[in-house]
């Protein structure tokens, strides 16, 4: 096995998962003004220390993505954030894009920025403690979307990023995100998702990306969030591997979900469907963050020195993922 091998096995292995940490100070702000906190770098650390210091890091969290501004903080008692990550046995991660902006010819879509100076950045999130690195293409689905521009020049942008990565002994994060924003088909979602991870595929092969050393974060297949066409739990797994089946060379070795706007209870449901379903030879786990820290947050936001009712909640949810990741959940156990 590669060096960057293990490090994937050692953060998607056993049921074990990704706490995706990562928001901006400015989606931070709206999570924090929603339950009536104010959004300082203080209060910002605390609610991350917080949870970053719970039991369930241990048993079920293989690695945690953080922003800039939080791989650089100490915690309350003086230990560096990378350093408490580690403590649990995790492996620390960063978000190195630097947003969605406009496309240049299309104008109501995105392409993602940041790869000026990465090799750089890189370099300096090595020697805080970083192993693994993420970047996000968000991609909108109607007739008309995503464009071959798109398309192409997320994946290129990806596989560009990928190899900085790798070349810096870290571990990608292939995110390519298709919006359930919208009124289509899970059909639809599962055409343009199809479409969007080989294109990606294509690229990372064109940049002798070492696709054993990656984890590709996709989104499920799922309808549009105003579509009128419901689908079962059981239709999304079955649509989500055969659409990963299809698009993902063997030789990744696993697939961590992103939750993209599903509430915790469904995010967590339809993982646990498609690891029972699942007969590919890839590792199916989860990359999550509000389905994982939201309700945590809305106990904290009661009274934030209550660091022992934030951390149960945050345990709960966190043990019900891994569970899921492992094909044993049920609806039963989020009640015990």
């Amino acid at each position: 096995m590669s060096e960057l091998n293990k490090i994937v096995l050692k953060i998607i292995s056993n049921g074990k998962g990704i706490l995706a940490a990562d928001e901006s100070n400015a989606t931070m702000t709206k999570r924090l003004e929603s339950v009536n906190v104010p959004s300082t770098p203080e209060n910002r650390l605390l609610f991350r220390e917080s949870i970053l210091s719970s039991e369930s890091m241990k048993e079920c969290i293989g690695g945690v993505i953080l922003y800039d501004e939080t791989i650089n903080q100490k915690t309350s008692f003086g230990k560096s954030i990378p350093d408490l990550i580690s403590s649990s046995g995790a492996l620390t991660g960063i978000k190195v894009d630097t947003g969605a902006k406009e496309l240049a010819n299309s104008s109501e879509e995105k392409i993602t920025e940041g790869l000026d100076g990465l090799r750089e950045r890189l370099k300096k999130y090595y020697k805080l403690g970083a192993r693994f690195a993420k970047w996000r293409g968000v991609y909108s689905i109607s007739e008309e979307y995503p464009s071959k521009l798109a398309i192409y020049s997320n994946a290129h942008a990806l596989a560009r990023y990928s190899a900085l990565v790798q070349e810096s002994r870290m571990v990608p994060i292939v995110e390519p995100e298709v919006l359930m924003d919208g009124d289509h088909s899970a059909d639809t979602c599962y055409k343009k998702t199809s479409e969007v991870i080989k294109k990606c595929f294509d690229e990372l092969i064109l940049h002798k990306v070492d696709l054993s050393g990656i984890i590709l974060k996709p989104n499920m297949i799922l309808a549009g969030n105003r579509s009128k066409d419901k689908v079962s739990s059981k239709e999304v797994s079955q649509k989500t591997l055969q659409c990963l089946k299809n698009s993902v060379p063997n030789e990744v070795p696993g697939v961590s979900f992103l939750s993209g706007g599903q509430s915790e209870i469904e995010a967590t449901e339809n993982l646990n469907l498609i690891n029972k379903n699942n007969k590919t030879k890839f590792i199916m786990t989860y990359s999550y963050g509000r389905a994982l820290q939201q309700s945590a947050l809305k106990i904290w936001s009661k009274n934030t020195k209550d660091i022992e009712a934030t951390q149960n909640i945050f345990n709960h949810r966190v043990k019900m993922c891994t569970l899921a990741a492992q094909g044993k959940w049920s609806y039963e156990l989020e009640n015990q």
